[in-house]
């Protein structure tokens, strides 16, 4: 009986079409994922290289004053790129994955990104992620939104009720072969992801594609409920559909309204405005005072006096820390605000399922915004680091070709997050249970 089922299944024109349609767009999301990757590696050799040369170059053409000299160079912190971001983009196409920095002011240099064309970044980019979060949906709708009410239609449904012992076991195998296909694609999508992208087989992989199962269910399990209502192909279709429409678009939209309106933030723009005037500023203020607020901030580096000249690098970089000094309640402020929106789209999206599919999904891949905040956060710990190793070295103005450019290699990021196997499931098994045992019972009111 199952293996006749699964032939007319597949033998459909529809579900030919259906299927392989979505394999091909299944295709094309992990060749613009194999370009992203590729793109994210090229970058990181390429600030390597140019770090490497950058330094060497500075280094023999500023060789008098190491202050002069650390003016120009640039140190690069890069945030760990994971194989599965191939399959779930996320932010990182908007969110720099290299920061490249002075030891001069931080903030008018942490939010710096490289140039993207707007309209691409409208579009997006049609990862694998974005073709089970959006098209899966619509092939299981194609395929389940009439198991029951063409037969009834069409009159043929009285004999698959003489003819079969359960009925409700029999619609129950319908469902099976079609979840069984999804699944079965979704499978052999990433078998190939794995091989054609290198994706080592590791927790991160498997959370991914356990993810995806309990998503593929959500939207059968949905179909089942809405098939277990009776009503005809018509209703069923719209009504699906409408759904999809609410669940995909609507409300994701309606709740980022809500958490941009409710948790409202400075705009970076303004954050660097505001270090820039406010290092700007010292020129025309009393030497003293900036570097009272310096020796207060490093109390370690009193020792070294103001030189009784018009211009000193101690004086220059104690205007440069002064700049984050006064700005770093705006900062503060900027990091809290996106880490309430960030707590908040976390929380409310425990309740809807497809939005927590898409923030797990990248959050797996390290492609969220908690993953961008960790990074600007290293960011600063980094920056820092990099200002007290050299502080004494301008300080002391010390010896440019003793010291060892060589060894500032670009450093690497990686997020130390921890994947939550009950955070990501359980959201979804609930729903599946919960929209299954309406299903179920539906079905035990009705006669079929």
């Amino acid at each position: 009986m199952l293996a006749l089922l699964f032939k007319n299944f597949i033998r459909s024109k529809g579900t030919k079409i259906g299927l392989v349609f979505l394999l091909v767009i299944c295709f094309i999301s992990l060749l613009i994922g194999q370009q992203f990757q590729q793109k994210q590696q090229n970058n990181i050799k390429e600030a390597a290289l140019y770090q490497k040369e950058h330094i060497a170059r500075n280094a023999a053409f500023h060789k008098d004053e190491m202050g002069l000299l650390l003016y120009y160079i640039k140190f690069s912190l890069v945030n760990a790129t994971l194989p599965v971001n191939s399959l779930a983009i996320g932010q990182r196409d908007v969110n720099p994955s290299i920061q490249s920095v002075t030891i001069r002011g931080l903030e008018g240099q942490k939010y710096d990104s490289e140039l993207n064309n707007p309209n691409n970044l409208l579009s997006g980019n049609i990862d694998f992620s974005f073709v089970l979060i959006y098209l899966f949906p619509l092939l299981i709708v194609a395929f389940s939104y009439n198991l029951v009410s063409e037969e009834k239609e069409s009159g043929t449904w009285k004999i698959v009720a003489t003819q079969s012992q359960n009925t409700f076991f029999y619609i129950l195998k319908l469902f099976y072969i079609r979840i069984l296909s999804l699944i079965a694609l979704l499978t052999i999508v990433l078998f190939i992801a794995i091989l054609f992208l290198n994706i080592p087989l590791n927790q991160s992989l498997f959370t991914f594609y356990g993810l995806g199962i309990l998503y593929i269910l959500f939207w059968f399990a949905i179909t089942f409920f809405i098939v277990s209502l009776q009503k005809n192909s018509n209703f069923n279709a719209v009504i699906l559909l409408t759904i999809w429409l609410f669940l995909i678009i609507i409300l994701p939209a309606v709740i980022n309204t809500y958490i941009v309106n409710k948790f409202p933030i400075p705009e970076a723009l303004e954050l660097t405005v505001k270090q820039r005037n406010a290092y700007h500023e010292k020129w025309d203020m009393d030497k003293k005072i900036t570097m009272d607020k310096f020796y207060n901030h490093y109390p370690q580096f009193k020792t070294y006096p103001l030189p009784d000249k018009e211009f000193s690098w101690l004086w220059y970089y104690a205007m440069q820390q002064a700049g984050d000094d006064d700005s770093a309640k705006q900062s503060q402020e900027l990091e809290q605000k996106l880490q309430q929106r960030n707590k908040a789209s976390q929380l409310i999206s425990q309740f809807i399922p497809t939005l927590h599919t898409q923030l797990q999904l990248n959050e797996i891949a390290q492609s969220d915004l908690g993953n961008q905040l960790l990074f600007l956060k290293e960011t600063k710990q980094f920056h820092e680091k990099m200002r007290l190793y050299f502080y004494p070295k301008i300080f002391d103005n010390a010896d440019v070709n003793k010291e060892n450019w060589s060894k500032f290699k670009v450093e690497t990021f990686h997020d130390p997050s921890e994947i939550s196997f009950a955070k990501a499931f359980l959201p979804l098994l609930f729903f599946n249970l919960l929209l299954i045992g309406f299903g179920w019972r539906n079905f035990n009111r009705k006669v079929i």
